[in-house]
Parts: C-alpha cells; structure tokens; sequence
C-alpha cells in the first residue's frame, strides 16, 4: 500500500489519474475514491468496499465549476440553494446530466455531489482536476474510519493507497438533500 503524506497531494492526484483507489481525509470520516470516468477503477472501489453497484456514490470537487458538467436540468432555485451551502459539509442531490456513467450514479437517477471545505481534500480535487469519487473509506455496512491507521486496519492489503491527514471534526457523515425538492435524504 502506498501512502501519501499531505505535502504529496500532487502524487495522490497522479495516482487518481492512473486509475488508482485512493483512501482520503473528508469533513467527518475517511473517503474512498478514485477517478469517476475509469469504470475499472471503480470496480476494484466497489469490490474493495463489498457494496452492491446499484447504490451509486457520491462526488466531491473543490469548486462549483467542477460539479457543473455533471447537473442535468436543474431550476435556478435548486442550484442557488446548493451554492449557498458550498464550499461545506452538505451533499446535494441533483438530476444527472449525461456527462454521469451509469456505474457512478447506480440505479439513481440523481447525481450526488458536494463541493468541500476540507482543505486536503479540496487540495486533492483541485490537482485531480476535477471531482473524485467518495464513499466512505470501510467495507460495507461497518463503522466509518476516521484516520488513516484505521482504514488501513478496515480494508487491510486490498488497499490501494491513502492520503494521510486529519478528518475535519464533523461527528457523522455530512447531510444529503434533494436540490430539487430541499427534502432531507440523510440526516
């Protein structure tokens, strides 16, 4: 397993671009991502994860340009009501546009999507170059992992890689919420 310190996000995002799964710090536990158009990669991220495909992830960026291409036709209101929350910890729901593989949404016909105020993982975007899958870093259905030492312990030898640093003190995951309809998805 290779692991990046927070001054290698440049590498992180290279191994991201060669189709690696990386494990990352988000605003409350640790994420699992990789690049969202490499449907290889994200194959190992859902076997890695045993979670069944049709439930989809979501994508984190680090600006509002970056989730752009991925909305479908969304009403002014819905968009406002998301940029008013972003840069943050909320996740908002929108209808995919056709940029969104079928693997990344599962059987949603939505796009979930966050625009993050964690500066390492906004770092990691932004050398990406655009938004990365993120799902929390455990197998399905046990506990998130909320540092580094514990998602290597979670996931053992099947992982990847992870960027090493500080989740950023939220006590749960952030909060998801229809763009459309404001109606609250998760608490």
């Amino acid at each position: 397993m290779r692991r990046y310190r927070a001054t290698e996000v440049d590498a992180a995002a290279a191994f991201l671009r060669g189709g690696g799964v990386l494990a990352y710090p988000t605003e409350a536990v640790y994420g699992l991502g990789c690049d969202p158009d490499n449907r290889e990669a994200f194959a190992r991220l859902f076997a890695l994860k045993r979670r069944p495909p049709t439930q989809g992830v979501l994508l984190i960026a680090a600006d509002f340009e970056q989730v752009r291409p991925w909305i479908g036709e969304a009403p002014a209101a819905a968009l406002q009501r998301a940029r008013a929350t972003w840069p943050g910890p909320h996740t908002w729901v929108f209808p995919r546009s056709a940029r969104v593989p079928d693997w990344v949404a599962g059987a949603h016909a939505g796009i979930a999507l966050r625009v993050t105020a964690h500066p390492l993982a906004a770092a990691l975007c932004r050398a990406f170059g655009g938004p990365i899958v993120s799902t929390s870093a455990n197998r399905h259905g046990e506990p998130p992992t909320i540092t580094a030492d514990a998602v290597q312990a979670a996931l053992g030898e099947e992982l990847e890689a992870v960027l090493d640093g500080p989740v950023g003190g939220l006590d749960r995951p952030t909060p998801i919420r229809d763009a459309l309809t404001d109606a609250i998805i998760r608490a």
